[in-house]
């Protein structure tokens, strides 16, 4: 419980100070990502490689957490995994066909998430519970970073947009490539009105470009694209800046490299406070936890929705009338199917933050809270009067998370939407091989590793708090996310070395029947498009090359890998980590 604020000793800066970290094992997905975070969070160790990560120390009074972190069934790489959880699917639809990232998305995601279950760990047995282990698998994190295209897939009706190839970015006359972004059909319509597009046209391509964060494509009629390669990019922005929307021109990885600035994913701030945590036994890592979350859209609703796996009480704040996006089709017994894949289980309170009364009730609220979360645009908690300061004048040991794009390391950045980020940061020329053009993925990849690293903020945060009775405020964005994603790639650009992948690179084997995807770098075989994939993959296992089929439609997913279905009939993919 949390007590007025009170003068203490700050103890640790760091919530695994005191701790050493010991690797084992054959190596696993991630392992240098696992180890980097671990020492940024004040860990010891040499972090040699290996797939099995424990952590103890007596200075700490904790005993040992260990992790694990395997690929998963039938599968073998990130080439593999991509292909069985529908990462590729889902990747490829801007092309017409399943695409493989050519980063290590689902081995980085795998990372964060064994990370989370060693804080967790730590924190049920500071709690005075017991997790003495945790398995994490490449595969699971895969499922869970399509969980809302798989929902939809799943869901009672079709799609509300059109799934079929295209999407940005644009390109202009004189060869700059770019994205764009609004929120509003108004600003839209006034960018297309400026470069001379036909009404129709401006009318028919607002819904794909709405949708294609959820639909992860954006078929627009073809002559918005040649209304824009017709254009120079000084007019391009005259429009943008006349209309209030965002356009950000794709930046590269060496660019990136030049300006990074070597920040950690999240930023940990302890402040004074008395807190006193529990002493009796918990059943799970966050159980009696109550988180408030005032998040939109996926980043933040993601992370608070990881929290409760954990067992938080997460209470989900709405406007009045809810959360409009619970109407969003397509729906499973009336509500979003998408809308449940990231808030299902979540308590709801209506709250109308334009309300003096309302937003005292929030303060109160928050007084009572372990975790304040929000993804709110910057500098409107300040303006509520809702930010850190305010509510920490009541609650001192209140964690509050803030999960924002930029986090305010890059002056005159665009929108802080997954889509800018991707094109600001070089991910659009990190995720795709070099015989095809640098694009951001429209498959949401920042607005889900941006969530899983705002769970990895926040029970750091937590444990923190556990260890010192410190009060404490966590900051990740998107930005973060886009770091830790590309830091290969960024790496090599750094060193003057060519920082994509080579031509053909995860790029899927077409058969007579669908497609099969090998291990990265494998040899590429013979022609296999006169043999059914049954038969191409008999032929190369035979050959001892793990080749598996490709996913090419999400609802083949929903009959296998542990899909199950919530109250309200929607697909729910099981949790990322198995405690034992």
């Amino acid at each position: 419980m949390a007590t007025p604020a009170t003068p203490i000793t700050l103890r640790t800066a760091r919530p695994l100070e005191g701790l050493r970290m010991e690797t084992s094992g054959p190596p696993g997905p991630a392992d240098g990502l696992v180890a980097e975070h671990l020492r940024l969070l004040g860990a010891t160790g040499d972090g040699r490689p290996g797939g099995r990560f424990t952590l103890s120390g007596r200075q700490s009074g904790a005993g040992a957490v260990t992790a694990r972190t395997t690929w998963g069934d039938g599968v073998v790489d990130e080439s593999t995994v991509q292909a069985a959880t529908g990462v590729m699917a889902v990747h490829g639809r801007r092309d017409g066909g399943p695409r493989g990232l050519a980063v290590d998305y689902a081995a980085t995601a795998t990372g964060v998430l064994t990370v989370q279950a060693l804080l967790a760990g730590l924190l049920a047995q500071a709690r005075g519970g017991r997790v003495p282990g945790a398995e994490v698998s490449a595969d699971r994190a895969g499922l869970l970073a399509v969980s809302q295209y798989l929902a939809a897939a799943g869901a009672e009706e079709g799609e509300a947009a059109e799934l079929a190839p295209g999407g940005p970015p644009f390109t202009t006359a004189d060869g700059t490539h770019f994205e764009l972004e609004t929120l509003d059909p108004g600003g839209w319509a006034a960018f297309w009105r400026a470069l001379g597009a036909p009404e129709e046209a401006i009318r028919r391509g607002w819904r794909p470009f709405q949708f294609r964060y959820a639909t992860a494509c954006a078929p627009f009629p073809p002559v918005l694209h040649v209304i824009v390669r017709a254009s120079p990019w000084e007019r391009v922005r005259e429009a943008a800046d006349g209309s209030g929307v965002d356009v950000c021109p794709l930046s590269s990885l060496a660019r990136r490299a030049a300006e990074y600035d070597g920040a950690p994913p999240w930023k940990l701030a302890p402040h004074e406070a008395s807190y006193a945590g529990a002493t009796a036994s918990v059943d799970a890592p966050l159980a009696g936890l109550t988180v408030l979350e005032a998040g939109r859209r996926i980043q933040a609703p993601l992370t608070a929705h990881l929290l409760g796996l954990l067992g938080a009480e997460v209470v989900r704040i709405e406007p009045p009338g809810g959360d409009p996006l619970r109407g969003m089709p397509p729906a499973c017994s009336g509500i979003s199917a998408r809308w449940l894949a990231l808030n299902r289980g979540k308590k709801a309170a209506e709250v109308d933050i334009k309300s003096a009364a309302d937003r005292e009730r929030l303060r109160e609220m928050a007084a009572e809270a372990d975790v304040f979360l929000h993804n709110w645009a910057p500098g409107k908690a300040a303006q509520l009067g809702l930010d850190h300061e305010d509510l920490a004048a009541t609650n001192p040991a209140l964690v509050y998370a803030y999960t924002s794009g930029w986090a305010g390391r890059l002056p005159g950045a665009p929108m802080g939407t997954d889509f800018m980020v991707q094109a600001r940061t070089g991910v659009g020329e990190a995720a795709r091989p070099a015989d095809e053009p640098p694009a951001p993925s429209l498959m949401t990849l920042l607005d889900v590793l941006g969530g899983l690293l705002g769970a990895e903020a926040v029970l750091a945060g937590l444990l923190l708090r556990e260890r010192t009775g410190c009060g404490v405020r966590v900051d990740s964005s998107l930005l973060g996310a886009a770091d830790v994603l590309t830091a290969p790639a960024r790496a090599r650009a750094a060193q003057g070395l060519d920082p994509r992948q080579p031509a053909g690179f995860r790029r899927p084997l077409r058969t007579a029947d669908g497609w099969i995807a090998l291990p990265d770098h494998a040899a590429i075989p013979h022609d296999l498009r006169a043999l059914s994939t049954g038969q191409a993959l008999e032929q190369l296992r035979g050959r001892g090359l793990a080749a598996v089929p490709v996913v090419a439609d999400l609802a083949d997913l929903l009959s296998t890998r542990s899909i199950g279905r919530d109250a309200h009939g929607a697909p729910a993919v099981p949790a990322p980590w198995s405690f034992v």
